[in-house]
């Protein structure tokens, strides 16, 4: 038997059996000859399901998707030359959305490499420092020694990839021809490892002590406490942290994606913070003496200047080891930790300032009587936004695209996925989803906040997760990854796609840009006059236009309760939707003042 095609059955595949054995289950593969080793033997392992994708980027993301759905990484692979370029962005993604991820890519031998020959590039460290780690594996022998290593480099990859804060792996592949390995052998199978060949244990990750008799000093006992959870996947302690600020009474504002707004406790957070925290008036009397912030930067940007404006408080940021969640530079405190962590900070904050441990509003202790007034304030404030909010999108009988939202929180059903494009989409769900007991999963790709991808990203969500979900996406997010569409058919997915076309940029419209008028449609608007039913009937999808809220909901109810993916097109107006914006904006705003007025007669009797 020729004795390189050996060493590539013995060394590519040591590889792949001791990724199975770590762990890894799927692996996304792009087609092409230099990858043949992987490919072919990824295919024939019995524990890996392969899911085959034509277009790298989108394959990229497709995998990226798994590995959120999972929490673990999933694997792509790809053949040489741009074909490995292609995958950077969602590379980037999973480093900054944390996400891990296994990137397998083939590559000609040094021989071949900066001599012209074809579909060569410099592929050693192609995605530099978006790779947690990089690897030149070595071109395959069967020796002992080289198994081994094969299966040391895929032990390592997959616990860098999980170690905190998770992450991106590159392993580069160099690979001479012929490219197809020898045949299996028949007792392969009892020689299998039953075990991987190096395991790997993480530690639980600790926060700095805090010097709180200090703090406890410069604030006294009768301080004003938050908690603010920003984005961050469940099984990180954020249920935990919740729990302990309930229990000391202290406003928890939840962003729509700390996975903290919908499920058993999620009843009292503060939802609206988004609306009221516009009006100035009260935001200022909102202001606050410490707050613990656990979780990526929040979607809200109001909530973002809210923390600003308040940056001579004590701002005690709990953050994954080796990360720095602060683009403000407001925080005094860094914790390197997890929800965990939070939980037992917020007990230890919340004892050094006297609060009085009870449940929210009630109880007698310490500092009890300031600390029900305060988080009476901001319920009041919240309920007062909610209830505008719910008369001004529910009662105007027009499908807008924040009524998309309040809508869908109705439809999903209980333990689905919903999964928000970046600009607009992400923004409008934080802002209109209500907290509900309704057990949700919301993610978005918030690493790097790009809208490309994500098409192929909430598809490979779907298909690992194998829970009903929903996309909710612009138009120029689905023009830029129409290809990922291609996954839905090949793969039978099931998913429900809505697509806003505003028929370009309607974020632009909310920015300084947009008082530009004689380029803003040419540069920022970008109409392109699309509609997406072509593309549904060229993937083989099913295909909706609803004109009416009632017609919309009917649509989502079809697609949640038939197989495969429907994509649902709400046609808005840009202008039409900065107005009912700044409408509800300006109604919370009036409903507030009348609610001051009010509290000031009554102070006055």
């Amino acid at each position: 038997m020729d004795a390189h095609a050996v060493a590539l059955r013995a060394y590519v595949g040591a590889f792949v059996d001791e990724m199975a054995l770590c762990g890894v289950t799927d692996v996304v593969v792009c087609p092409g000859s230099r990858s043949t080793p992987l490919a072919m033997l990824v295919r024939e392992h019995p524990k890996l399901r392969t899911w085959m994708h034509l277009d790298e980027r989108s394959a990229a993301f497709f995998a990226l998707g798994i590995s959120k759905a999972q929490r673990r990484p999933a694997a792509v692979v790809c053949t040489s030359g741009t074909a490995a370029a292609n995958f950077l962005p969602a590379v980037v993604e999973a480093k900054y959305g944390q996400t891990p991820l296994l990137v397998l890519t083939a590559d000609r031998p040094q021989e071949l490499r900066d001599v012209g020959a074809l579909q060569t590039i410099d592929q050693v460290r192609l995605y530099g420092s978006h790779a947690k780690r990089f690897e030149e594996m070595l071109l395959p022998e069967a020796t002992p020694l080289a198994v081994r290593h094969a299966r040391y480099a895929a032990d390592r990859a997959v616990a860098t990839a999980l170690s905190a804060p998770p992450g991106p792996v590159h392993l580069n592949f160099p690979f001479r021809e012929p490219l197809v390995p020898a045949p299996r052998q028949r007792d392969e199978a009892a020689e299998a490892r039953p075990r991987r060949l190096t395991a790997v244990s993480r530690g639980s990750p600790s926060h700095p002590s805090l010097d709180i008799p200090d703090l406890r000093a410069k604030l006294g006992p009768a301080a004003r406490g938050l908690v603010v959870c920003g984005p961050m996947d469940a099984g990180n302690g954020g249920h935990e942290a919740l729990s302990a600020a309930l229990r000391r009474g202290i406003p928890v504002l939840a962003d729509a994606f700390s996975q903290l707004r919908c499920g058993a406790l999620a009843g009292p957070v503060i939802d609206r913070y988004d609306a009221f925290l516009r009006d100035e008036a009260t935001a200022a009397s909102l202001a606050f003496d410490y707050v613990v912030r656990i979780g990526a930067v929040p979607t809200s940007k109001p909530l973002q200047q809210f923390l600003e404006r308040n940056s001579e408080a004590v701002q005690i940021v709990v953050t994954p080891p080796e990360t720095w969640v602060d683009p403000a530079r407001t925080a005094s405190h860094i914790g390197w930790g997890s929800g965990l962590q939070a939980m037992g900070l917020i007990e230890q904050v919340a004892e050094a300032y006297g609060e009085a441990d009870h449940g929210p509003g009630e109880g007698p202790g310490p500092g009890a009587a300031e600390q029900r007034a305060w988080l009476d304030a901001w319920r009041r404030a919240n309920e007062t936004a909610a209830a505008v909010i719910e008369s001004e999108i529910g009662g105007c009988g027009k499908l807008t695209e924040p009524l998309v939202f309040r809508r869908l929180a109705e439809l999903v059903p209980e333990d689905s996925v919903v999964f928000a494009g970046n600009s607009m989409p992400v923004r409008d769900l934080d802002s209109f989803w209500p907290a509900s007991a309704k057990r949700l999963r919301f993610l978005a790709n918030r690493g790097a906040s790009g809208i490309d991808g994500v098409v192929s990203t909430a598809l490979g969500v779907a298909a690992a997760s194998g829970q009903p979900t929903v996309l909710v996406l612009g138009d120029i997010s689905l023009y830029h990854d129409m290809n990922g569409l291609f996954a839905a058919k090949r793969h039978g997915i099931n998913a429900t796609i809505v697509v806003i076309n505003n028929d370009g940029g309607a974020i632009f419209s909310f920015l300084p840009q947009a008082e530009q008028g004689e380029h803003f449609e040419e540069l920022f608007g970008t109409p392109h006059g699309l509609t997406f039913e072509h593309a549904a009937a060229l993937y083989g999808l099913d295909y909706a236009c609803p004109q009416s809220p009632d017609e919309f909901d009917a649509a989502v109810a079809r697609s949640l309760g038939s197989a495969g993916v429907t994509l649902i097109e709400v046609r808005t107006d840009r202008a039409e939707n900065l107005a009912v914006h700044r409408d509800i904006w300006s109604k919370v705003s009036e409903a507030l003042a009348r609610e001051r007025e009010k509290a000031g007669a009554l102070e006055g009797r």
